[in-house]
């Protein structure tokens, strides 16, 4: 039937394409592809010649209004570069525009990289949320990772190689050293998932940075025990905080990595400033 096909294509081994996705990818009329370039190595892969025209986050009104306009009478085929599109990718906007016209639209689900990253992680997976990318700017990043410190479920995240140790002590201080995961290039010859800490893997990763795709799985808060800290310890965490944060902000995240008693932390933090 003529309308639009949200395709998931796979995030690495080319055999986990469906044989539903390439015989839908067979009879395209036309592919809006995420990078036509790389589409067109999984339709050489499949044997396939099909035209294709870019959709990505640059796309205008035009360019959707035009496919939109092509699913009246034509099978229209939505595809990100990897996985399943509209997930960290472009695409919602053509969804709604095709649905507000009445065209048919229609999903064939697939490969998705949070997901297979989650059952990877071995972190409890009854709940979690997806929140793509963190910002780059670090206190953005700071912002982001605070609304979801009070979250009882685990937390998925993609990165780059170049950003993935920032991220990682970024995500230690606002939500506590907790349990987590670092999956990369996953269905790939080269598939890895590292677990631990996420002060353990800041530090593997800070002069490391590895190549691929990248997710990040963050366990849900009480999954792991606060850092036992003596009184040396603590202080010296809080110094180190207050060098580059306000007392307050400084005591909240030293209590948090702890699991102290924020009062208690504040009124240390405020003796350590009177020269205490």
């Amino acid at each position: 039937m003529p309308g639009l096909y949200i395709v998931a294509t796979p995030i690495g081994n080319l055999g986990d394409i469906s044989a539903r996705a390439a015989a839908t990818l067979a009879r395209a009329d036309v592919i809006a592809a995420e990078d036509t370039r790389v589409t067109a190595k999984l339709l050489s892969h499949l044997g396939l010649r099909v035209p294709m025209t870019p959709y990505h986050d640059h796309s205008d009104e035009r360019a959707r209004a035009a496919l939109v306009a092509r699913m009246a009478d034509e099978v229209v085929v939505l595809v990100s570069d990897a996985g399943t599109p509209l997930i960290s990718d472009p695409g919602y906007r053509l969804v709604r525009d095709a649905r507000a016209a009445g065209r048919m639209v229609t999903t064939l689900p697939g490969p998705c990289a949070a997901i297979a990253a989650v059952t990877l992680s071995g972190l409890p997976s009854d709940r979690f949320l997806f929140a793509g990318f963190l910002p780059s700017k670090a206190k953005a990043r700071a912002d982001a990772i605070a609304e979801f410190a009070g979250l009882r479920a685990s937390l998925v995240f993609y990165e780059s190689g170049p950003r993935l140790a920032a991220s990682l002590a970024a995500l230690a201080e606002g939500l506590g050293n907790r349990e987590a995961a670092v999956a990369r290039e996953i269905s790939k010859l080269y598939e890895q998932c590292v677990t631990g800490t996420l002060t353990d893997l800041t530090a593997r990763y800070a002069d490391a940075p590895p190549k691929g795709e990248i997710v990040i799985v963050v366990g849900p808060p009480g999954e792991a025990a606060p850092e036992q800290a003596d009184d040396a310890t603590l202080d010296a965490a809080l110094r180190e905080a207050m060098a580059d944060k306000p007392v307050a902000q400084a005591a909240k995240a030293v209590a948090r990595r702890f699991g102290l008693e924020r009062s208690d932390v504040y009124a240390r933090a405020l003796a350590l400033k009177d020269g205490g």
